[in-house]
């Protein structure tokens, strides 16, 4: 019954801040996370290879992340794993990658397994050049706004953003726009974010820091750690590191 009463009252205060043209400071945004593997690997053609892929793997994954917000803070988790997704060696996610992301101090804290290792970087929040563009689109019944950037140097992303909830932060390690992202590609990695729905918090809901663990990094170490570890790994390598990085 008091899953129902929460439930009710989001739909309310959702309907009302609609309504009312207010802005939305505390809540919660279910994101679905999709990676075409097959492109991802270079698998569409027809060697043998690439038929046995096709065979036991699917040619999308989806997987559902939420992130939850307030105007100080942010935590970005997996809720739960998809057990019917087979996914490609070292691009599984996993329950146990965490963001916590502190927007009034611009820090991050994040529980992050590559392989068999798990990080703990804490570090600032990355300094995005965003460059914010004319485009529109409506994403979970929001109205956003387009902006793209680069990470790695060449790795181009696109995110959609809304000023109707601005807290500056969204999925992954993403943040630094003048509103919530609720859409996000990475072309190079054929994977995309899309808010499916969002839950309404009260504005003095706490968004309590996880207990975190792993080997203690930041940015610049990881991603020199990374790129030792794959430098062996030939045309792929690039994509487990980028796809590390977000």
């Amino acid at each position: 019954m008091k899953g129902v009463l929460l439930f009710l009252f989001s739909c309310l205060l959702f309907f009302f801040a609609k309504t009312q043209n207010t802005f939305i400071y505390s809540g919660k945004v279910y994101f679905e996370k999709r990676v075409n593997q097959y492109q991802l690997l270079d698998i569409d053609n027809d060697d043998s290879w690439s038929e046995l892929m096709k065979k036991t793997m699917p040619k999308i994954t989806v997987d559902e992340f939420v992130l939850s917000f307030n105007k100080g803070f942010s935590l970005y988790e997996m809720p739960k794993e998809n057990e019917n997704n087979k996914y490609i060696f070292g691009m599984k996610p996993s329950t146990q990658n965490i963001i916590w992301k502190n927007l009034e101090h611009n820090k991050i804290e994040e529980q992050k397994e590559v392989f068999e290792q798990q990080y703990l970087l804490k570090d600032s929040l990355r300094k995005l050049e965003w460059r914010i563009t004319g485009e529109t689109r409506e994403i979970a019944g929001f109205d956003c706004k387009k902006a793209v950037t680069k990470i790695c140097d060449s790795v181009y992303v696109v995110a959609f953003y809304t000023d109707q909830i601005p807290v500056s932060s969204g999925p992954e390690s993403f943040s630094g726009l003048p509103g919530l992202i609720l859409g996000l590609a990475v072309p190079r990695l054929y994977t995309t974010w899309f808010a499916t729905k969002l839950e309404l918090l009260p504005p003095n809901t706490n968004i309590s820091m996880p207990k975190l663990k792993g080997k203690v990094t930041n940015w610049e170490a990881l991603q020199k750690d990374l790129l030792n570890g794959m430098k062996d790994w030939g045309k792929p390598g690039p994509k487990y590191v980028w796809n590390a990085l977000l």
